[in-house]
């Protein structure tokens, strides 16, 4: 038998969906060079994201023997778990990728009508955005030092220019040179981790490292070079999240980046960065060092205090998603700390529903800013004021995305949130779980703020507004089914909560 043919069948398969954007991306740029076309570019690389979508779906739902998924399920997935020493894929990855490729299509959506008014080149975004995705795609995967720090860098170079995209606006430039010198300064910190961590275990798989770890741990033999090696490795974890106290990048970088790659950046790398983070913490085993468990407990419960403080005061309804970004990774930070090996699954369902709600309310700042206008963004509190009288559907959208960034009931974002409580209280993590209430006692204050000014007299001149027949355009239209899947998680819950029972780490 040809040995090509099981390498195929047991390393390549089950990273499919990867190899599809891979393609993806050779045969956009190839259309590309043949003939430039935002409506082809963009086009081709939806095809390609739903591609992929079906193959995880298949992956992560076939596995029942009575499923009717089950055939394809074993010509795509014949083997799963560790693949070659760098990627593992799991329930858990699967997962994420399905959220990731869902959220990488909603910023497609909205990159194609807002990127249409661009006068220079449109269709190499749509490049930049198929890399970044593809590294996200790896990292969740990612079960080694190696993979996790190149699919991390896949991730974040193409963000460099994405940010930057709508260069003749300053902030846009502005935007990707912080996000370049600060991240890079991150992953510098990250490797300088990894190289201490090396130094003591002498191996960079993250279950090999896990399985050095322990004995020490057992016999109270831990170096304090380890300690060191993962809080540096924590450290830049912490600002690929926007976590306090390395959150200070966040704000302008949000506000500078255009509409549709600040929703990347909020929803795709975040669900990515979580994954990849909480995947070493828990197979490397160094969750478990009391000095890494405490100053998690310290990021997070920084994270949301400060996040939803620094929130109160905002007018750039841009920034003011930034700092609520910064309070929700602390809520999931909160979790990580309090149910340890247990926590995949509350991390997964809290990300996704975080990603969702990101998508919409940014989908409408995107909506309201297209298409691509060199004065600027609806991205001020008052160009909303009033929209109720002109775009109720579009108010109903943001609304509702509100309800659920605070955690109200009857939104998906409430189901996550009693999770988050349910897990802390589990643990009886009673600092986290009053930090977690407090934080949310004081979000209330600039979502309800921000929802009133939705509904109040409008103004006279009104500088940005959404194109007539926005709801049955591409964007629109990724909007819409988000915020029906907010209501219908919110209303019925019981899918999510059987996430939390059936996402696993290999």
């Amino acid at each position: 038998m040809n040995p090509i043919i099981p390498f195929a069948s047991n390393v390549l398969m089950p990273l499919f969906p990867m190899i599809l954007i891979s393609i993806t991306t050779v045969v956009v740029m190839i259309a590309i060079a043949m003939k430039r076309s935002n409506f082809v570019a963009g086009t081709l690389s939806v095809i390609g994201l739903n591609a992929a979508l079906v193959v995880v779906l298949i992956q992560l739902l076939g596995g029942n023997p009575d499923s009717i998924l089950h055939g394809l399920y074993e010509l795509f997935t014949p083997s799963q778990g560790l693949i070659a020493p760098l990627f593992a894929v799991d329930s858990f990855a699967q997962f994420n990728m399905v959220i990731i490729l869902i959220s990488s299509l909603a910023c497609f959506t909205l990159a194609y009508g807002y990127i249409e008014g661009y006068g220079d080149n449109k269709e190499e975004l749509y490049l930049l955005m198929l890399i970044s995705t593809l590294g996200a795609l790896f990292m969740v995967c990612a079960d080694n030092l190696a993979s996790f720090f190149v699919s991390l860098e896949l991730l974040s170079v193409p963000l460099y220019g994405m940010l930057a995209y709508t260069y003749a606006r300053g902030k846009s430039l502005e935007a990707g040179f912080k996000y370049l010198i600060l991240s890079a300064t991150a992953s510098a910190t990250m490797l300088m981790g990894m190289a201490l961590i090396y130094s003591n275990t002498g191996t960079l798989s993250f279950r090999q490292i896990g399985m050095a770890i322990v004995p020490m741990f057992q016999n109270g033999m831990i170096m304090p070079i380890l300690v060191v090696g993962t809080a540096l490795m924590l450290f830049g974890i912490a600002f690929k999240l926007s976590a306090v106290p390395f959150h200070t990048w966040t704000s302008d970088v949000y506000q500078g980046a255009p509409a549709p790659v600040a929703t990347f950046l909020g929803s795709v790398s975040k669900v990515a960065m979580m994954a990849l983070g909480l995947r070493f913490l828990l197979s490397t085993a160094t969750l478990a060092l009391p000095a890494i468990n405490t100053l998690i407990v310290v990021i997070a419960s920084l994270s949301m205090i400060i996040g939803n403080v620094l929130a109160l005061r905002q007018h750039n309804i841009k920034r003011l998603l930034a700092y609520s970004s910064i309070a929700h990774i602390g809520y999931v930070l909160a979790i990580i700390s309090a149910v340890k090996v247990e926590s995949a699954g509350f991390v997964s369902l809290y990300m996704a529903v975080y990603a969702f709600t990101t998508i919409g309310a940014f989908g409408v700042v995107t909506i309201m800013s297209s298409p691509y206008k060199r004065q600027g963004e609806a991205e001020l509190v008052e160009n909303f004021q009033g929209i109720f009288w002109q775009r109720p559907v579009l108010t109903a959208v943001l609304t509702v995305m509100l309800l659920s960034l605070a955690g109200i009931p009857l939104t998906a974002g409430f189901i996550s949130k009693f999770f988050a409580i349910f897990a802390t209280v589990s643990a009886q993590s009673w600092w986290l779980t009053a930090m977690i209430i407090v934080g949310s006692a004081i979000s209330l204050y600039y979502y309800l703020n921000l929802m009133v000014t939705l509904f109040r007299r409008p103004q006279e001149v009104q500088p940005h507004d959404a194109v007539n027949h926005w709801g049955i355009q591409a964007g629109g239209i990724m909007v819409l089914l988000v915020t029906l899947a907010v209501l219908y998680f919110g209303i019925f819950p019981e899918t999510l909560s059987k996430i939390i029972t059936l996402v696993r780490i290999y």
